[in-house]
């Protein structure tokens, strides 16, 4: 599976997607899809969109966080994910 990866939302993945929804009050929408490109010749590039912004109407909804491993601290990835919308925050200011 491309989306989502563990990392950002846990293995075993249907157990983990439910504890998910049980928890967050939100959708996440588009947050940590895989963005990318595929060449003609086949060749390309992927990475994990752990920030951006989604303007619906006149609503703007901005994700940023982290990826999660059995080695994270959680003080660390919250200052990490602060750091990851800053400029978003300064974009929009």
């Amino acid at each position: 599976m491309l989306h989502p990866t563990a990392a950002v939302a846990g293995t075993p993945t249907v157990d983990a997607q439910k504890l998910i929804a049980e928890l967050e009050p939100f959708d996440r929408g588009r947050y940590a899809g895989p963005v990318g490109w595929i060449g003609a010749d086949g060749d390309g590039e992927w990475a994990i969109a752990l920030r951006g912004a989604l303007l619906q109407d006149n609503q703007i909804t901005a994700y940023a966080g982290c990826g999660i491993v059995a080695e994270s601290e959680p003080v660390a990835e919250l200052e990490e994910t602060e750091l990851k919308f800053k400029p978003i925050r300064e974009a929009l200011a």
